[in-house]
């Protein structure tokens, strides 16, 4: 189950580690931990010419046959994930661009579409926000309500999205969007491409526990896109956006669980600091969490080892990791004691814990609530009657 047992992939991980050794030495040395879940506000611009410097090195769309792509194993997409996040990347601005739209448009997109968008989300000229959810919309999907009409050439957008990671920053977003006049759940949607900068998008951050902003609601007052700007056929959108959640799930999961190591360890050893770490219930507590890490590590693994098909694979990561990092969060909390409450921004290791507590008190909700995504395995994976509406 380990996904570099050759010669061949372990000089692959030399020859990326090489490359973000070097890379971030030089100008780039601020960018070392910065940006991500919760801090996608930090150095926005040093980390926008961090995606040009990727593209031109061959390191954006690594997954993406060639001509657009670098077209890696899985196992070398897997080893420059774990190098990335050992080498303490900064967190992409192109990961939306890069591991949901990019492959959503090679596996569905035309030739033009994908001549007019992948190089630049390949170069970094071009950055990527999501347009699925709705304040009536969120976990279930299907009860999308923005709708789209064509209209002298172009698609004539009205609705309302929530919870848009980085649209303050993106120039486009891939939108659901309701097509089929009076159609209903799953039918009738349709999947565009749509440009931020136009008068018909309203852009309104929403402010975080943490302090940050980068979550949105983006509101479309008539926006507009040409009427080839949709991918796949116009009422299959719902199989189009299903498989762009396939996607985001992939190989990036082992990089997840490195992210995560790294952040258990700096929960121990604020306990062994504290003295907390020589209580029976702390460490039995910390040494759960690292099984529970193990085992998830493992099952990723067996995930991509797989030819599978369905919801059963991916909602599985996804409850394993969301209730893992929010526990993660709460020992945080409970490790560094009145720290957790009265820390100044100067205590820069629990500023950063404390910043893992806020923010992953989100993550059994955003991408789909821990509910809906049981009810998935449970009626999809494993056959069981739907839960009664």
């Amino acid at each position: 189950m380990d996904p570099a047992p050759f010669p061949a992939e372990e000089s692959f991980r030399a020859e990326a580690r090489s490359f973000l050794e070097y890379s971030l030495s030089g100008e780039f040395a601020v960018l070392r931990g910065r940006g991500g879940p919760g801090r996608q506000d930090e150095l926005v611009e040093p980390r926008r010419e961090w995606e040009a410097h990727l593209g031109r090195h061959g390191w954006n769309g690594v997954a993406w046959p060639a001509p657009y792509g670098r077209d890696l194993s899985l196992a070398q997409q897997v080893l420059w994930n774990e190098e990335y996040v050992r080498a303490d990347g900064p967190g992409r601005l192109g990961h939306i661009g890069e591991t949901l739209v990019g492959p959503t448009l090679v596996a569905f997109g035309t030739g033009e579409q994908k001549q007019r968008f992948l190089p630049r989300i390949q170069d970094g000229s071009e950055l990527w926000c999501q347009g699925y959810s709705e304040p009536d919309a969120g976990s279930d999907l299907a009860a999308v309500r923005t709708t789209a009409r064509p209209e002298g050439g172009r698609w004539i957008i009205e609705g309302q999205k929530v919870w848009t990671s980085a649209a303050h920053l993106a120039d486009w977003c891939f939108v659901l969007a309701r097509t089929g006049p009076g159609s209903q759940r799953h039918r009738g949607l349709s999947y565009l491409l749509v440009p931020m900068d136009q008068a018909g998008v309203r852009v309104v951050p929403l402010r975080q526990l943490t302090g940050s902003c980068e979550f949105n609601e983006v509101f479309f007052d008539g926006a507009t896109t040409d009427l080839v700007n949709v991918v796949g056929a116009e009422g299959d959108g719902w199989r189009v956006a299903m498989a762009t959640l396939a996607f985001e799930r992939g190989a990036s999961t082992l990089a997840q669980v490195l992210r995560l190591k790294r952040e258990l360890a700096a929960i121990m050893a604020a306990a062994r600091a504290n003295g907390s770490a020589d209580q029976p219930v702390v460490r039995q507590r910390l040494a759960r969490l690292w099984s529970r890490l193990r085992i998830m590590r493992l099952n990723a693994l067996r995930v991509m080892s797989l030819d599978h098909s369905g919801a059963g694979p991916a909602t599985l990561t996804k409850l394993l990791w969301a209730g893992l990092h929010r526990d993660m969060g709460e020992a945080a909390a409970d490790v560094l004691g009145p720290r957790a409450m009265i820390g100044s921004p100067e205590d820069i290791d629990a500023e950063d814990l404390r910043r893992l507590f806020l923010f992953s008190r989100a993550d059994t909700i955003y991408g789909g609530t821990d509910e809906i995504q049981r009810n998935l395995i449970g009626e999809r994976a494993l056959g069981l009657p739907r839960e009664p509406r």
